[in-house]
């Protein structure tokens, strides 16, 4: 039964999602398979109210969040990372879709007469679900883990993959080969062209567009061109007959040195976030339960087969090529699954009759269910990982940050004079550190000194999010307006309570404001320029360093209220924690 109202079918589709999800995750399950098993309730499969019927179009919108999530991949992904995993991307991902798939296929063949039809499903259901696997990487945090990134490196090899396997289902057809109405050079040529288009694109024109509006102030503009540069991308690389997420990676990757990319990723993730929850539940509304009732366990069947072969090939193969037993067996279970590129392949077999509506709604059935046991393969793999080793839960060993880079440990706002000193300091010192600021021109000064000053709103959430301000250990305030202050000090305060924050503060009111907010300590700068004048005068005229310093000391002790003048002097200043 499908809902006539737009607005019921959001209230129904809202209220299951949040029911859902809040149940799963204190199951300890996670969002995700709170997510599909949403999609089923809502779905037209199931006997409660549908939100939709047109289930298809729904995933094909909700697409974009999997192109999004690519593309904030991509800005983590600098290029020369990308070089570092060539091996596991070119040699391990290759041989896992060509072993996995003739196996799967041989598989299939067993129920499936023509061989070439076979080796096509095989390879199909070879491939994982990028969108399940980084979703539960990010989640989980383990995406600089030695285990992700060589599941990472395996779904990207997957993502390329999807090319020849496209060009190979208009050969299978009786219709016709497609692909020959357009000579293979002249393909190459188009492909070529679009990646240099895209390059072009996101190395030249939108950093020069989005400096232009930073210095304008204007975040709307900054938002929109960055969501058209990720989709002009995945246009480009879907007209080339490529991924649209692999568009978006690019793009991702073409930014990734940008000194824009925390405010990108600060823009995007809500985005991203609320059209991958969308996916999922997409996913969830492709399961047809009638189809699989019809004979369940021979689906049942299919199902365990094409997840045992994908977890042997990709446990063997990880072990090959130098992962540890644990790690190897945390990706085999990540990459169990089947993928949402399937959809896109059997779609198009089924338009050109290479294979028939039975197999294509039981392959739908067999990714989608694959899905939906994801998570639960993902725990499974945690705890046999687990009890192979008694090493403790994968870290980022293998993955090293250099200073400047989430997850530094000190993190300042603003590159004006004081936050150019703090900088200094610390970097004299050996510190790793961060620097944000919203002035384009400072951001250039702290690029062209070396330093990894970038653009950045230091009280937007996400931001801090993106910066990683759980891996910090102290943030330093030196911006000179108290209401970004004070709002970066709530944000830090209601996400990250354990880091301290020491703020800097232009009198004792502020100074009372900003501790008040949450800062570990607030320093007023005119009471102590003026501490630090008098200190130097006694100095000067031979009083004693000792009873000098001592004197300073008591005055701050005291929370300064010895040399306030009456009228300056707050309601309460605390002297800090």
């Amino acid at each position: 039964m499908e809902l006539d109202s737009f607005v019921i079918s959001a209230v129904v589709l809202l209220a299951t999602t949040s029911i859902a999800v809040a149940l799963f995750k204190h199951l300890g399950l996670g969002s995700v398979l709170g997510l599909l098993v949403a999609g089923i309730v809502v779905g037209p499969y199931s006997p409660g109210p549908a939100v939709t019927e047109h289930v298809e179009d729904v995933r094909h919108f909700t697409e974009l969040g999997v192109v999004l999530l690519l593309f904030l991949i991509g800005l983590e992904m600098q290029p020369k990372r990308l070089w570092d995993l060539r091996r596991e991307v070119f040699g391990l991902g290759s041989l896992q879709i060509l072993i996995s798939g003739l196996a799967i296929g041989a598989y299939v063949a067993l129920y499936q007469d023509d061989w070439k039809i076979a080796l096509l499903i095989g390879m199909t259901l070879a491939l994982s679900s990028t969108a399940f696997v980084m979703q539960i990487l990010q989640e989980r945090g383990e995406f600089a883990s030695h285990h992700g990134k060589t599941a990472f490196a395996i779904l990207l090899m997957q993502d390329l993959a999807i090319v020849p396997l496209l060009a190979l289902v208009p050969i299978l057809s009786d219709q016709g080969a497609l692909s020959a109405e357009v000579p293979l050079w002249q393909q190459f040529v188009i492909v070529i062209a679009l990646l240099l288009v895209v390059y072009g694109f996101g190395r030249f024109v939108v950093p020069f567009a989005l400096e232009r509006l930073v210095r304008q102030s204007n975040r709307e503009g900054f938002l929109l061109v960055v969501l058209l540069a990720v989709f002009l991308a995945a246009a480009a690389m879907h007209e080339a007959g490529l991924s649209m997420a692999l568009g978006g990676f690019m793009m991702g990757m073409l930014l990734s040195e940008s000194r824009f990319n925390y405010q990108i990723q600060a823009h995007i993730e809500p985005y991203k976030g609320l059209l991958m929850s969308l996916f999922f539940v997409a996913v969830g509304m492709s399961i047809d339960l009638q189809a699989i009732s019809e004979q369940p366990w021979l689906f049942a069947q299919h199902v365990t087969v094409v997840v045992a072969i994908k977890l042997g090939v990709i446990f063997a193969l990880a072990l090959a090529f130098g992962l540890s037993r644990p790690g190897a067996t945390r990706v085999a279970f990540m990459l169990a699954q089947s993928g949402e590129f399937g959809f896109v392949l059997f779609g198009s077999a089924k338009v050109l009759g290479v294979i028939d509506d039975a197999t294509f709604v039981l392959g739908l059935g067999v990714i989608s269910v694959s899905m939906l046991l994801t998570p639960l393969l993902v725990r499974l793999g945690d705890y046999l990982a687990n009890r192979a080793t008694a090493s403790p839960p994968p870290s980022t060993e293998g993955f090293e940050f250099s200073p400047g880079e989430t997850g530094a440990p000190v993190v300042i706002g603003g590159y004006g004079r004081m936050g150019h000193t703090v900088a200094t300091i610390l970097e004299h010192s050996g510190v790793p550190y961060v620097v944000f600021d919203t002035h384009p021109s400072r951001v250039a000064e702290g690029k062209g000194d070396g330093r990894p000053v970038y653009y950045g709103d230091i009280g937007d959430l996400e931001l801090l999010e993106a910066a990683n301000l759980n891996q910090a250990a102290l943030v330093v305030l030196t911006i000179d307006r108290t209401d970004i202050a004070l709002r970066a000090i709530q944000h830090i305060r209601m996400a990250y309570p354990r880091v301290p924050v020491i703020a800097r503060a232009r009198d004792l009111k502020d100074s009372a404001r900003l501790q008040e907010a949450g800062a570990t300590l607030a320093h007023p700068e005119a009471i102590e320029s003026s501490l630090r004048m008098a200190a130097e005068t006694l100095h000067m005229i031979g009083v004693g360093g000792e009873d000098v310093n001592a004197l300073v000391s008591g005055v701050r002790k005291a929370g300064y209220s010895g040399v306030l003048d009456p009228r300056d002097q707050p309601d309460s200043a605390p002297a800090g924690r």
